[in-house]
């Protein structure tokens, strides 16, 4: 993307605390320096604030207590030695791919499936993944990357992983041996609180920690039924070619938040990831398909256009090498049929670049914080008559191209910083932003003022 500044870049003045070139180091501990203690000492590392036992794991809803019992937590060499592999463990082989792996028994397939789209866009991958990790004298520890709240965040592990019946509990590699996305999980179980507190989620929350970027949801259903097909198709196309992690996820049938398979191969309540957007020529017709992957690694889409459609045999000899007829998890459908079976899609990018395929715009980046204090502060919704005491925030917009098809000045997104350490604890309050034009001859010509519902109020 030449020209393209990203967003989190301009969050931080490079180098300094917090920035992607020198992140924070999570409950301050320092890799580099627990590194080399234990390898001077010729000791393996273990994480005394996310200890291997089962206060990490929770009580996962999916494993009754008695089984929960029965889990081990061991490190790489002795899962392969258990399973009687002869193989040694390793970081990453031949770089890092969507096919890698598959869910286990943790019900975070949204953060599987952000994972999936991550793996696409290697800038943003070596950053969440530091690729010089190996098993030589690492010392049985490892490190990640996460962007939360504001901030880049490093967070050290040791490589204890929750072992049941001699196979990981969660994530698994394809390859048996692979022990990157095992380990990228156990960070981030890390962040949330537990293993358990990542079971349900969005795919938007995962993408955002991977970029700090700008992310969009589109509700399908509703797109699709206002005949906004050639918009969604547009978005969905330039996000694919700028850097964009991209993620969907079906609707729960009969509002039960339970993953049973559909007669159409799809899963209910799950979430999944989009690797491409193409048109093929079908008997002299243009048809717009997108490629979905299923975090399983497995269970595909049986209707028009997945792997052994017969659709496939009405498309150019070009076209049909896009289509691979493997249970891998990813097929091909209809752009249609991708709105009426999912629900939900997310696009989430480091700059909002995707909303116009601008590639060549610079984005300037503004975080502003601030807070609701009662009796200060905190001035409710537009109805109160102390609405204008909330924060208010002026912005002026210096250029504007008129000449521009579509231009977007400015994007505005809001986040909330949770008080509880443990995702599942986190309680979130609705929020909202109002947009006020200011009167010609002011120095701003836009203010925004933050508003909360009446709950803080007081």
């Amino acid at each position: 993307m030449p020209g393209c500044t990203s967003i989190i870049n301009l969050s931080y003045q490079d180098g300094s605390e917090g920035s992607s070139s020198n992140p924070a180091k999570y409950n301050n501990q320092n890799y580099g320096q627990l590194k080399d203690s234990h390898v001077r000492r010729g000791t393996e590392f273990v994480d005394k604030t996310f200890p291997p036992n089962n206060s990490s794991l929770g009580d996962l809803p999916s494993l009754p207590s008695w089984r929960e019992a029965q889990v081990e937590w061991l490190r790489p060499a002795e899962i392969l030695k258990r399973q009687g592999s002869s193989d040694e463990a390793v970081f990453c082989n031949k770089g890092a791919s969507r096919f890698d792996f598959g869910q286990g028994s943790v019900g975070n397939c949204w953060f599987l499936a952000a994972i999936s789209a991550l793996t696409f866009h290697k800038s943003l991958m070596v950053q969440v993944v530091p690729m010089d990790q190996s098993f030589k004298d690492h010392a049985g520890i490892f490190h990640f990357r996460f962007w939360r709240f504001g901030h880049w965040v490093d967070v050290v592990i040791d490589d204890h992983l929750p072992v049941l019946d001699n196979k990981l509990l969660s994530v698994r590699s394809k390859s048996g041996n692979e022990f990157w996305v095992p380990l990228l999980e156990k960070a981030y179980a890390k962040v949330c609180g537990s293993y358990t507190d990542m079971n349900s989620g969005l795919p938007s929350e995962a993408c955002k920690d991977f970029s700090g970027g700008v992310s969009m949801m589109y509700e399908l259903r509703e797109v699709h039924d206002a005949a906004h097909d050639e918009k969604l198709w547009m978005s969905l196309s330039n996000a694919t070619g700028c850097n964009s992690m991209v993620c969907c996820g079906t609707a729960q049938k009969g509002g039960r938040l339970v993953n049973t398979v559909a007669n159409t191969g799809l899963v209910d309540a799950h979430a999944y990831s989009v690797t491409a957007v193409t048109e093929v020529q079908y008997y002299g017709s243009k048809v717009q398909l997108v490629r979905v992957m299923n975090p399983w690694g497995q269970t595909e889409w049986s209707g028009d256009w997945s792997d052994k459609s017969e659709k496939w045999n009405g498309v150019t000899s070009e076209d049909r090498e896009k289509c691979f007829d493997r249970d891998d998890g990813e097929f091909w459908m209809t752009l249609e049929d991708f709105c009426h079976y999912f629900l939900m899609l997310f696009i989430c990018c480091e700059n909002p670049n995707f909303i116009d395929g601008d590639l060549a715009c610079q984005w300037q980046c503004m975080v502003y914080e601030g807070s609701w204090v009662s009796g200060k502060s905190a001035g409710g919704s537009w109805s109160n008559s102390s609405f204008n005491t909330n924060p208010q925030y002026r912005i002026e917009v210096t250029k504007i191209d008129e000449t521009e098809k579509e231009d977007k000045n400015i994007l505005i997104s809001l986040m909330q910083k949770p008080k509880a350490q443990n995702r599942k604890q986190q309680r979130s309050y609705p929020i909202g932003v109002t947009v006020y034009k200011i009167p010609e001859g002011v120095r701003a010509n836009l203010t925004l003022l933050l508003c909360t519902p009446n709950i803080f109020h007081i």
